[in-house]
């Protein structure tokens, strides 16, 4: 058990240690840790291990810089220097708010960057502004077509922020069956994975959680979700790239650390005001209302945004991933 703040410190600290610049670490560690106060635990602190690995052996240079390479003002398109992809993709999203504020609309995108965590939380910025946020990225290859036994697209995640009321809506998801992290975070426990989840290397289906980690993850939905896969690829990994997903450096293949994975991200941003007016909100917060007056929950709406969390808020993190960030600061400070 530890608090948001006692694992922002120990994250950031880790990350210093590890070499990236102090106000880097810190903003990091903030998304880092966002994630598990989410209850994505296979996108937080578990995942820190694999980040400073790819630090320390120059998979994530610590040095990299967000360098603009267009800018029309509405359009920004970035290059990461296959840096950590938190404070870099962050970074983007906050200038996506404050440029969509100015022209209505913004499209900002980050090339060669490193894996970013959970993908809905870059939706802050523009909720906090009340403004739309899509976010799209890209990965290692761990899906086959539907049909095929070769894995050629990644998760896939897609993520959107919606302004609704009385809170926001923040849609966060993997076009796989299941985000790849869940499988690492089984992987790390022992537990095997639920039929339908995965298929191991030669494309037979597995409920080994270490050969499905190092095997492949079904679409969701089939046919329909490889295609919804297949354009977030076609957003992320061509239209941004540089990599395509089959050529992303695995994360969890130790060999693979040094390796920049060159991951694509890209957020677009919309100001429903410059759509259909104020009569716009009244709409979403309609459309919100329904959902619950019918039954059911609004996606993501228990999802509190980074400035609504307390530090003092328990976190529920595994012995054993202490224990390992534990063993990575002993390491560090050697």
């Amino acid at each position: 058990m530890t608090t948001v703040a006692e694992a922002t410190a120990l994250a950031s600290r880790l990350l210093v240690a590890a070499g990236l610049p102090e106000a880097r670490a810190e903003l990091s560690a903030r998304c880092i840790v966002q994630a598990d106060v989410w209850g994505i635990g296979s996108h937080g602190l578990l995942r820190l291990p694999f980040y400073l690995e790819r630090i320390q052996a120059g998979g994530y240079p610590a040095s990299a810089e967000l360098r603009t390479v267009t800018d029309t003002g509405p359009l920004l398109a970035l290059d990461g220097g296959g840096g950590l992809g938190h404070w870099q993709l962050w970074e983007a999203a906050e200038q996506a708010a404050k440029r969509c504020q100015e022209y209505g609309i913004a499209a900002v995108s980050v090339a060669d960057s490193g894996h970013c965590g959970a993908l809905g939380l870059y939706t802050a910025p523009g909720l906090r502004s009340g403004l739309v946020t899509l976010a799209f990225s890209n990965g290692p290859a761990v899906m086959p077509p539907w049909g095929g036994d070769v894995p050629v697209l990644s998760t896939s995640p897609i993520a959107a922020g919606l302004p609704t009321k009385p809170r926001p809506s923040i849609v966060d998801m993997a076009t796989s069956a299941v985000a790849r992290g869940k499988i690492a975070a089984l992987a790390k426990s022992g537990t095997p994975v639920p039929e339908g989840w995965a298929l191991d290397a030669s494309g037979q289906p597995t409920t080994d959680p270490v050969a499905a980690l190092h095997g492949m993850l079904s679409p969701l939905g089939g046919a329909k979700g490889f295609a919804l896969a297949f354009l977030v690829e076609a957003l992320a990994g061509a239209v941004v790239g540089p990599n395509l997903s089959s050529a992303v450096p695995d994360m969890f293949a130790p060999e693979q650390a040094g390796a920049p994975q060159r991951i694509g991200h890209l957020l677009i941003c919309l100001d429903p005001a410059r759509f259909g007016g104020e009569a716009a909100y009244e709409r979403l917060a309609t459309l919100a209302t329904t959902v619950e007056e019918g039954g059911g929950r609004v996606p993501g709406v228990n999802r509190v945004l980074p400035d609504e969390t307390s530090p003092d808020q328990v976190l529920t993190v595994s012995e054993q991933v202490l224990a390992e960030l534990a063993e990575w600061g002993e390491r560090l400070a050697a």
